[in-house]
């Protein structure tokens, strides 16, 4: 995400990183190319001009601060200047004193507000403990209904619906009664899209609100669509107020216009971001930490925070103890992949982890297809074959190349180099620096 935004950021800091000393025409001539920068990865202009104005005051008057030299100083303005025009500090969901909680999302139509309240409701369960009933109120989109369904299913949260025939407004007051019957900690009302414009659908909007009386009402915006989403944002700021914003399809942004701009234009912050398909591929939106992914200093906060997720401490001290004794296996080679890859895609990961963004990740492909034939490669071999790699010869190599979709080379490939792996790994496990080098000649 913001790939393009992160590539001309990047390099103008580079160039004033590599000054002993910076000039006023230093300052304006990077002020000029972040100015450009900001404005190709459409944000609103005005934002854009209120950024730079402050940038440049900042470092007219900025003081060398301990170790930093003025290239350094001016980075961390910007790092700084950001975080602050996104928001500043990180906001989550603000509980009712008594529950349920009501969050209330609305959007236009296509934005992904279905799909944003199963992630949500996700999120609520898994990150926080609570237990989630949605309401589906969107009665005029076609299997809008059964979608919420669906997600719910997958995700063992129940969904409150009374058909297409229904008012949205007395299905949302049952929604409201029926959780507090059930004791649920929390209801997320889905409404249908609707444009401002739509006197209607607004209407029945302010009416679901009185209904309910929601806690918070969130906006679902599609980063996609740029300073439309941020007009979009406004438009529906001064029709019914709203709370903060859930940006979905950010991973596919790479402007990031929208996100830099939504707060600055509405006020109200962006609260959660949805950065992939998957139900799990959704985050609170931390402001700085996306200000220095921008930048090229990665996101350690973040990545620590999604390995910890998918990771138990049990779990990693008994392959500690495996690793060690030399009883790692190719099952359990199978699980800690897909465990990593339950974190989302690696290139987003790489993204997540300093020098590993921006120009730097220019020209390296993570080609997630090879991820796949290991795991199809695998799952084609038997429990023992799995368990004792060195049985894996001629007729069982051909057979799993053909039950893997794959060639006998490329089991060849993944067998040998599993077992470099395990030398490698005995090495370790008994104290001795390895042969790094000759463990690569011998797995070519």
């Amino acid at each position: 995400m913001f790939d393009a935004l992160s590539e001309k950021l990047q390099a103008t800091l580079s160039d004033l990183r590599s000054h002993g000393t910076l000039t006023e025409e230093d300052i304006d001539r990077a002020m000029r190319e972040i100015r450009l920068a900001l404005l190709e990865a459409d944000v609103n202009f005005k934002v854009v001009r209120s950024f730079t104005r402050t940038v440049k005051e900042r470092c007219m008057g900025a003081d060398i601060v301990g170790g930093l030299n003025p290239g350094q100083q001016v980075v961390k303005i910007v790092d700084e200047e950001l975080a602050g025009l996104m928001g500043g500090a990180s906001v989550g969901v603000s509980f009712a004193p008594r529950p349920p909680t009501v969050i209330l999302l609305a959007g236009l139509q296509g934005s992904g507000k279905t799909t944003a309240a199963a992630k949500l409701a996700r999120h609520l369960k898994e990150e926080h403990g609570s237990s989630v009933l949605m309401a589906a109120c969107d009665v005029y989109r076609p299997a809008a209904i059964e979608q919420l369904v669906t997600l719910g299913g997958r995700i063992g949260v129940d969904v409150f619906e009374r058909g297409t025939d229904a008012d949205p407004v007395a299905i949302a007051s049952g929604a409201l009664d029926e959780a507090k019957r059930l004791g649920r900690d929390v209801l997320i009302v889905d409404t249908a899209g609707r444009l401002h414009v739509d006197s209607d659908l607004m209407d029945e909007l302010v009416r679901i609100r009185k209904a309910t009386k929601p806690t918070q009402v969130f906006l679902v915006v599609d980063a996609m669509t740029g300073q439309d989403a941020v007009n979009v944002a406004q438009e529906f700021a001064e029709a019914v107020a709203f709370d903060g914003v859930i940006m979905t399809k950010l991973d596919g942004d790479a402007r990031g216009g929208a996100a830099l701009s939504v707060k600055a234009v509405t006020g109200k912050p962006i609260i959660f971001a949805s950065t992939g398909e998957h139900l799990e591929q959704f985050e609170r939106f931390h402001p700085d930490r996306m200000a220095q992914r921008i930048l090229g200093m990665g996101d350690v906060l973040s990545l620590i925070e999604k390995t910890q997720s998918q990771f138990d401490e049990d779990e990693a001290k008994e392959l500690e103890r495996k690793l060690r004794r030399n009883e790692f296996t190719l099952e359990d080679f199978l699980s800690q992949l897909k465990q990593v890859r339950g974190m989302g895609p690696l290139s987003s990961l790489l993204g997540m982890m300093p020098g590993f963004a921006g120009q730097q990740m220019k020209g390296l492909k993570v080609d997630e297809r090879e991820l796949d034939r290991v795991e199809a490669i695998i799952l084609s071999m038997t429990v023992e074959e799995r368990r004792r790699p060195e049985l894996i010869k001629g007729s069982r190599r051909l057979r799993i190349a053909r039950g893997s979709g794959t060639s006998v080379q490329q089991v060849n490939q993944l067998v040998k180099q599993f077992d470099q792996m395990r030398k490698l790994m005995r090495q370790i496990g008994r104290g001795k620096m390895p042969d790094i080098g000759a463990l690569m000649r011998q797995a070519r």
